[in-house]
């Protein structure tokens, strides 16, 4: 497991209508704060200013297809030749990385084959290097960004 450290982190808030807003740097729009929201921005805001990932390679919350279905995806770090390199999948505070979630992720790794796998609530961090897929490796540390 990993414990990024959030220290230094300020998420951009407004209230409106009684409801609370995040702005999200990536998508270039205010968007609703829930808790897995909260944990989503964390995790930008985290492999961004913290790890120095390139936010312009970043992408949040787009729509692939998983089999049949119409899936989203919560964060995909691409390489330099815009090639998916890392697969985040975000939980809520309150709900546990299970089987469940890796479940999950793999699904999406189906259709967006990726290095590194991450699940988080916030609270617990699970990053693996998935490079050779028959001796999946769990990490102590997020990778450094392939440059």
């Amino acid at each position: 497991m990993i414990t990024p450290d959030y220290t230094n982190i300020n998420l951009k808030l407004k209230q409106e209508e009684g409801k609370t807003f995040v702005w999200d740097g990536v998508r270039k729009k205010w968007i609703i704060l829930t808790p897995e929201e909260h944990v989503r921005q964390y995790m930008v805001t985290y492999l961004a200013d913290k790890l120095r990932y390139p936010m312009a390679l970043l992408s949040v919350e787009k729509a692939i297809m998983v089999g049949a279905l119409k899936k989203r995806f919560d964060i995909v770090v691409y390489n330099r030749d815009h090639k998916p390199w890392m697969l985040v999948e975000c939980k809520a505070p309150e709900v546990p990385i299970t089987e469940k979630t890796l479940h999950q992720l793999l699904s999406y790794h189906q259709t967006i084959q990726c290095n590194y796998w991450v699940l988080s609530n916030g609270h617990q961090v699970f990053c693996a290097d998935a490079t050779d897929t028959a001796n999946i490796k769990w990490l102590t540390s997020f990778p450094g960004y392939e440059l």
